[in-house]
């Protein structure tokens, strides 16, 4: 028995580390971009526009903002929370962190290249509705999570009124910005995502691997929530698993099943998840997954209905090479030391975190 134990732990390490490895590239860059947006969109700045407010333009123009930045589902939770913390509405903030991981260019491309016109035109306009969606009924039933964070982040619940700012070089700002984000923002991030990643690992250690290749391996039989689960055990980045998909619909598994796994797997890891709860609030945690989860398996159904039955795959290896070369421009590839490198930096952040807590928790201060 505790032979079993002592092979598994590393098991479960390893898994980790690998999901880890494959975003902690993106969340280094996010958190450069996390900095800059919470400097220059500070929250008096964003009280004043719609981004601050329950109006639906807010939430429009955060769905359409996600779509254009090239980055997965990783990169997203710096940036969510950025915004979050800066004083931007929960809808949002929401719809913010779930456009972002579905369309972005990269995923775009490769989805009319690889799944066909016919999912394409789906998945797009899924993309561009659940998050408008998402994001109204959230700032409809947004409960305690909601508040005004201050320029030293902590909530602000009476601002009264604000002197004018002070003005600051550019560079100044940046600088401020990226203390923010390396300090306060990383140290909160870091925390959460190392120990999303833990939960995930073990969860895809405990899980049979021969269960998911088995599986998978039979499309027709894949259901839209089997999928789901599927695709929250994978730690499913929309990009990366876009060739994946596409084999599984060519190999004969419906449709519905590709826009599915897509959305669901891309918005509710279980590190954005355990971020979301832990930064935001339960409530906007579970808000996210229940509607995500909702709408994937409403739109993968509605999709099978109106393509199947007669719907053929259309993967072609001449469209799918040219799709994947146009992908290539957006996509700026990580190298494996970087990878590794970003992942130690994020260990770090955490263990920081938690040697925090504990100090603050277990460890009485020397009386004077």
């Amino acid at each position: 028995m505790l032979g079993e134990f002592i092979k598994f732990v590393p098991e479960v390490i390893y898994s980790s580390f690998n999901m880890l490895c494959g975003s902690s590239g993106w969340m280094i860059v996010s958190f450069f971009i996390a900095g800059a947006l919470h400097e220059f969109l500070s929250p008096e700045r964003l009280r004043r526009s719609s981004i601050g407010t329950k109006k639906f333009t807010g939430v429009l123009w955060s769905t359409l903002s996600g779509a254009l930045i090239p980055i997965c589902s990783c990169g997203t939770i710096p940036l969510g929370i950025s915004l979050y913390y800066s004083g931007a509405f929960l809808g949002p903030t929401l719809a913010f962190m779930t456009s972002s991981p579905m369309i972005n260019p990269m995923a775009v491309i490769l989805a009319f290249g690889l799944l066909g016109p016919q999912i394409w035109i789906i998945y797009f306009l899924t993309g561009l509705i659940a998050p408008l969606i998402i994001g109204t009924i959230a700032n409809k039933f947004a409960g305690d999570e909601i508040c005004i964070f201050g320029p030293d982040g902590k909530p602000d619940e009476a601002p009264g009124i604000k002197l004018e700012e002070e003005k600051r070089s550019i560079l100044s700002q940046i600088i401020s910005g990226l203390h923010w984000s390396f300090t306060e923002l990383a140290l909160t991030v870091a925390k959460y995502t190392v120990s999303g990643m833990l939960v995930a690992g073990l969860l895809f250690s405990i899980v049979p691997q021969s269960f998911i290749q088995n599986y998978l391996g039979n499309p027709g039989f894949i259901s839209l929530l089997g999928i789901t689960v599927i695709a929250a055990l994978m730690y499913v980045c929309a990009v990366g698993h876009m060739p994946f998909i596409a084999a599984l619909v060519a190999s004969g598994a419906a449709p519905g099943v590709a826009i599915t796994f897509l959305m669901a797997g891309a918005s509710t890891n279980i590190p954005e998840l355990i971020t979301i709860s832990k930064t935001i609030g339960k409530r906007a945690a579970f808000m996210y997954f229940f509607m995500v989860t909702l709408i994937s398996n409403c739109v993968g159904y509605l999709a099978n209905q109106l393509l199947m039955p007669g719907f053929k795959p259309v993967i072609d290896f001449d469209t799918t090479h040219k799709t994947i070369e146009m992908a290539n421009h957006f996509i700026v590839p990580m190298p494996e030391w970087f990878q590794y490198t970003c992942s130690f930096v994020l260990i770090g952040y955490a263990c920081i975190s938690v040697f925090q807590w504990f100090k603050k928790n277990f460890i009485k201060p020397k009386e004077a």
